[in-house]
């Protein structure tokens, strides 16, 4: 079987049909990669996703609840939002952390990067582990109306597992968390 890592397809042309300071929507006339033109719409996202899992010592984390507007629906997922390019990951998750939960923490490590829907957006994810937490005061932007949540790490684990939880950075950070959690690394 061949196997290359060069870009199948050639752009033809493109044309924004859509921009607004946190997203752009491209459309691409395009050759795909068996020859044919064909269209290919693009999502650009103009900054970083960030997910952040508090974890303090008594192994609780922090579920933040709110109504999503694309979904229709509520959603449980851990502190996250976007991050300008222009700022570190790290700042943008002490950030989130603190407007959504009140929470600063004194140890961040980043446990996971990863592409959300690769097939239609360039959108990155960056998820930290936050540890030796402190309450202070929530700070939400105007957009969210939050239910803050303390659950021990097990029942956001069995959240998880039972399709409760269904975001897809929650997602991936606690089951990274409960790996790390089995290796024996906290």
């Amino acid at each position: 079987m061949h196997y290359t890592e060069e870009n199948p397809w050639q752009i033809l042309s493109e044309k924004i049909h859509y921009d607004n300071p946190w997203i752009g929507v491209t459309e691409y006339q395009v050759i795909n990669p068996a020859g044919n033109p064909g269209i290919y719409g693009k999502v650009h996202f103009k900054g970083f996703a960030i997910g952040v899992l508090p974890l303090d010592d008594e192994m609780n984390t922090y579920l933040v609840g709110q109504y999503r507007f694309p979904l229709n629906q509520f959603s449980w997922e851990l502190p996250e939002g976007g991050g300008p390019f222009e700022a570190t990951p790290v700042d943008s998750a002490q950030r989130e952390l603190l407007e959504e939960t009140g929470l600063k923490a004194d140890n961040w490590t980043e446990i996971q990067r990863m592409h959300l829907s690769n097939s239609v957006t360039d959108e990155l994810c960056i998820i930290f582990l936050a540890r030796g937490l402190h309450q202070f005061e929530a700070e939400p932007e105007d957009t969210e109306q939050l239910t803050v949540r303390k659950v021990p790490f097990e029942k956001a684990y069995q959240m998880v597992c039972s399709g409760e939880i269904t975001d897809s950075v929650t997602v991936a950070a606690v089951l990274k968390v409960k790996l790390i959690q089995l290796e024996g690394k906290i």
